[in-house]
C-alpha cells in the first residue's frame, strides 16, 4: 500500500478515537464533570470543557492533517497523562474492573506511540500539510 494512503488511514484511525470522544464530552459535560470530580482533579467543570474541546478540534486537525506534526505530539503527551491520571491504579476493589483500567492504560500508551510515529512520518501528501492530495507533492 502506498505510503500517502497508509498515513490517511493512520490518522483516520487515530482521528476517529479524539473526534467522537471530545464531541460526547462537550454534549455530556455533566457527566464529564462528575468524571474528572470523581478523579479528584481540581475544577473538573474547567478540566471537562478543556479536554473536550482538546480532544475534538485536535482529533479533527489530524483527521485533516493540518499541523500534524505538532498536533501528534501533543496528542502522544495528553494520552500518556490521560492513561496515567483516568487508570493507573484505578479499580483496584474490584478485579475485573482493576483489568479493564490496566488494558486502558496500555491502550493509550500505545495510542501515544502511535502518534509518536505519526508526528515522525508527517501527515502525508493527501493532508492540509500536504496540500497535494498526491499531485505530486510528497511531504517528509
Amino acid at each position: 500500500m502506498p505510503r500517502n494512503a497508509l498515513l490517511l488511514v493512520s490518522r483516520l484511525l487515530l482521528a476517529a478515537l479524539f473526534v467522537p470522544s471530545g464531541f460526547q464530552a462537550l454534549t455530556n459535560i455533566a457527566g464529564t464533570t462528575s468524571y474528572f470530580a470523581g478523579l479528584g482533579l481540581p475544577l473538573p467543570t474547567l478540566a471537562a470543557w478543556g479536554t473536550g474541546l482538546f480532544e475534538l478540534i485536535a482529533g479533527l486537525l489530524i483527521l485533516v492533517g493540518f499541523q500534524t506534526r505538532i498536533v501528534a505530539l501533543l496528542l502522544a503527551a495528553f494520552s500518556i497523562a490521560a492513561g496515567f491520571i483516568g487508570h493507573y491504579g484505578q479499580g483496584a476493589d474490584d478485579a475485573t474492573l482493576a483489568f479493564l483500567h490496566q488494558q486502558m492504560l496500555m491502550k493509550d500508551i500505545a495510542v501515544a506511540g502511535g502518534f509518536l510515529a505519526l508526528a515522525m512520518a508527517g501527515a502525508g501528501a493527501w493532508s492540509a500539510d500536504g496540500r497535494g492530495f498526491g499531485l505530486g507533492a510528497e511531504v517528509t
